[in-house]
């Protein structure tokens, strides 16, 4: 096992690999950029270094820089969470080039999954359905006539990333051109590779992934499940284990077929494979080449550790378990609380956090990357907290989780809690009658509760003795007492408060 493990990441991810390294008795090292240093991942780590300013090409997507890190540390191994460099072949390459351990699949393995056009090619010589679409061989130029043949609605996708960037639906021939160029723009931005290519949009499918998990010694299982359907502009905002009203074919199915895909690309690691269902019908989607976000409704069900397999099968050691092993028991459904404003179309909403106060309770589990008095920056993904409800049924989880929403606080940065407690409450989503476009129907008429924000609002001078009298966070990374950082006004931090649409 490794002794000291760099993450090459920030917020409730670094903060989840640090917690599974202390469990391995496993030194942990975090990096942060500037606007990061009094983060909580910061002080929860056993050394803490500073790699660059908040731009993350000169922070957490700066290979040089990490690897400096690394060596400084003595790190012997290099958790790349998930986003930044967690998927990125040339980094994995540079890490095993410095003599270092990379928590992940090997290079090759990432980069025939990660290219989409690649994955697709493969899928279909293995005889698992994919969407329909543009042939992965085809002539960019052809792509216009192409997408008159399949038929509209259709997606422009970008074939070397994903997670909604380099993605656009049209719905007529008309808009084709300009949603191709706009596409192959914005990937070349994201991923660095412009490539595009065309897939069927199926109406009111469903997203379900299955995690699984590859070692060095040529095992592999899948750890069940996950239904991934309520999401918007192909962001995740609930995500449950199992899925829903799944018919058994289906779901047996989408195992096998998730484990040869991983089979054929000999991977290691945990990933998972991503699919739409149709009724009674499933298409591959796509392999996230890393962990996933909403991996800890797994762990809850499965009783498995991912984090920790991770690690274990990085460091060499075969899977611990076999496929019988592995069962569900219970049901568990997770929320991503994110810094932004439904109300304003999900903008982005920075700024410093007053209060945090974390629910808790039987069957809740909180996963969070920020703490009171600290700062969102505007710079990364507007994610600060996911909040899980485990119970033995669905109907139980579902309430598990409407109240710990319901107990959740956050003062500071508007939130989008409330409009996640309105889904739960929903009747299509309480029945699990799910669907990608669910999310985007009902947010088209949602409008947040009347809430007050004046000047003498109870909760606005809670919120600013709590600051004013919290003790300084102290890590190895706060600013020195005469930084001006360091000596700011309870009363300025409040400057960006607000509760529902309203500001003060």
């Amino acid at each position: 096992m490794f002794r000291t493990l760099l993450i090459a990441n920030r917020g409730e991810i670094a903060v989840r690999v640090i917690r599974a390294c202390r469990a391995l008795g496993i030194r942990s090292v975090a990096v942060y950029s500037e606007v990061d240093r009094t983060s909580p991942h910061v002080a929860l780590a056993d050394v803490a270094v500073p790699i660059g300013p908040a731009a993350p090409l000169e922070s957490y997507l700066n290979v040089a820089r990490i690897l400096e890190a690394a060596r400084a540390t003595g790190a012997e191994a290099i958790h790349p969470g998930y986003g930044f460099l967690a998927e990125n072949a040339s980094f994995a390459r540079a890490v095993a080039a410095a003599g270092i351990t990379f928590v992940g699949p090997s290079p090759d393995s990432m980069e025939a999954m990660g290219d989409k056009l690649g994955a697709r090619r493969t899928m279909a010589k293995l005889g698992i359905p994919i969407v329909p679409g543009s042939d992965p061989d085809a002539d960019p130029r052809s792509l216009p006539e192409v997408g008159a043949r399949i038929g509209f609605p259709l997606l422009v996708k970008a074939a070397g990333g994903g997670g909604g960037r380099g993605m656009r639906r049209v719905d007529e021939a008309a808009q084709l051109s300009d949603a191709l160029a706009a596409a192959s723009r914005e990937a070349q931005a994201a991923f660095g590779d412009a490539r595009v290519y065309l897939e069927r949009v199926v109406e009111r499918a469903r997203h379900v992934e299955v995690q699984v998990l590859g070692d060095r010694h040529g095992n592999v299982v899948h750890v069940f499940e996950r239904e991934c359907s309520l999401q918007r502009r192909f962001q995740k905002v609930i995500e449950e284990a199992p899925a829903p009203n799944l018919p058994s074919a289906v779901r047996r199915g989408l195992l096998e077929s998730a484990v040869r895909a991983a089979q054929s690309v000999k991977y290691e690691g945990a990933g998972s494979v991503e699919f739409l269902v149709e009724a009674d019908r499933f298409y591959f989607l796509e392999m996230n080449t890393r962990l996933q976000v909403e991996h800890p409704v797994t762990e809850l069900v499965c009783g498995v550790d991912l984090v920790q397999q991770q690690i274990r099968i990085a460091a060499g050691e075969p899977l611990s378990f076999r496929q019988d092993d592995l069962h569900v028991r219970g049901h568990a459904v997770e929320a991503r609380i994110c810094a932004e404003d439904p109300a304003r179309g999900f903008a982005p909403s920075p700024g410093r956090i007053v209060q945090f106060v974390e629910p808790g309770g039987a069957g809740v589990r909180c996963d969070a990357g920020v703490a009171a008095g600290g700062v969102v920056p505007a710079e990364y993904d507007a994610m600060i907290a996911k909040v899980i409800g485990y119970a033995a049924d669905r109907a139980a989880a579902l309430d598990v989780l409407d109240g710990a929403l319901r107990e959740l606080v956050v003062l500071g940065v508007t939130t989008n809690a409330e409009f996640l407690l309105t889904l739960l409450q929903d009747p299509d989503v309480l029945d699990g009658r799910l669907d990608t476009q669910l999310v985007t129907r009902r947010h088209s008429d949602w409008l947040p509760a009347p809430v007050s924000t004046s000047a003498d609002s109870p909760a606005l001078i809670a919120a600013a003795l709590a600051l004013h009298f919290r003790a300084p966070l102290r890590t190895a990374a706060a600013a020195p007492s005469d930084s001006p950082s360091a000596h700011v006004s309870s009363w300025e931090h409040l400057a960006g408060w607000r509760a529902g649409r309203g500001e003060t």
